[in-house]
């Protein structure tokens, strides 16, 4: 049974306590799921802020649209420098995401690190190698290629023309 871990990190152009209220509202997960995954949260009166303790529920249809009940934890909070989900109920025997960022100059370093260990023993590990990892790793530049729109360095008509 294989325990695995995913990596993305990505610049926010944009100052440490915009992108922690913009990553820190869990009802801006929908914003950076892919369409495809059909998430829907369910959690009643969802606060604007995560903290410790925080359950949300949702579901997802990650594999030919067949629901999945996903119930997360938020387990740690430090303001403005990370936070870590588990979950509680959902598709993955473990499934640990820490969220950190951290002001660089010039904008805000954003990492990820996910360990997840897929369900069904060799089964699960035949699954990430054949599609888990793949699809994990394209909701992940989903969200990279959504907030480069919202927080991606901007570049003026003349600057980009000297580059042409």
């Amino acid at each position: 049974m294989g325990v695995y871990t995913l990596q993305a990190e990505q610049v926010l152009y944009t100052d440490i306590q915009t992108a922690w209220d913009f990553l820190c509202n869990p009802q801006n997960l929908r914003v950076i799921t892919p369409e495809y995954m059909g998430f829907v949260v369910h959690t009643p009166n969802l606060p604007e802020k995560i903290y410790p303790g925080l359950m949300i529920q949702y579901t997802v249809r990650p594999v030919m649209r067949i629901p999945m009940r996903w119930v997360t934890e938020i387990t740690h909070v430090s303001d403005k420098t990370y936070f870590v989900d588990e979950q509680r109920v959902g598709p993955y025997r473990i499934w640990h995401h820490e969220h950190h960022i951290q002001q660089i100059e010039g904008g805000v370093l954003m990492r990820d690190i996910v360990t997840y260990q897929p369900p069904f023993g060799i089964l699960g590990n035949i699954a990430n190698r054949l599609f888990i990892r793949r699809q994990l790793s394209q909701i992940f530049e989903y969200r990279k290629n959504v907030l480069d729109k919202m927080y991606g360095r901007i570049i003026d008509d003349e600057k980009m023309s000297m580059h042409v």
